[in-house]
């Protein structure tokens, strides 16, 4: 088998003539530092952390106003089971499941609605607030325990709501410098 110049015939190791490789090294041969199957780590974009690069990777879906108030009612509905069933109707742990529900929530929601996401997420904490609530019998009681919770969950509920609030007025507060740098490009 002829032999190019830089290459050099290397044996199978049956014995065989094989194919030739340049010299350096195997033609398919990964450095020392990298492992076959190890991807290599994306470059920072504009300098961002770790911690961001992997919160960009995220599902980022976009809900309606009306989306927005079913799913975080739906969630927080599933959640007050779970406490019912876990943890015997913890108000503290219901409370504590609120909060990211409401961050999600106003991440979730797209530009044109961000007003609807501090408007849903109370009204979401009373729903799933009935599955937690303790009443003695009947429609009425239930009622009267549900007001109790909300009276005595205030805290969780104005908390969640704030925090839905601040992340909705800080994504419109970027949409409008983007808009008001884009007027800016092309004037």
């Amino acid at each position: 088998m002829p032999v190019r110049s830089g290459t050099a015939a290397r044996p199978s190791p049956s014995g065989a003539p094989g194919r030739p490789e340049p010299r350096g090294g195997a033609a398919g041969a990964r450095p020392a530092s990298r492992a076959a199957g190890a991807r290599r780590p994306a470059p920072a974009r504009n300098g961002a952390a770790p911690l961001v690069q992997a919160v960009r990777r995220l599902p980022d879906p976009r809900l309606t106003g009306l989306g927005g108030g079913l799913f975080c009612a739906a969630v927080m509905l599933a959640l007050g089971c779970l406490d019912q069933l876990l943890f015997g109707a913890s108000l503290t742990v219901y409370g504590v499941l609120f909060l990211p529900v409401c961050a999600l929530t106003a991440l979730w929601v797209r530009r044109g609605d961000l007003v609807a996401a501090p408007v849903v997420v109370p009204i979401a904490f009373a729903v799933g607030l009935l599955t937690v609530t303790e009443g003695d019998g009947g429609l009425g009681g239930r009622l009267v325990g549900l007001a109790t919770a909300l009276a005595t969950q205030a805290g969780w509920l104005y908390g969640g709501t704030l925090v839905a609030g601040v992340i909705a007025t800080v994504r419109r507060v970027r949409m409008m410098r983007r808009r008001a740098a884009e007027r800016r490009r092309t004037a």
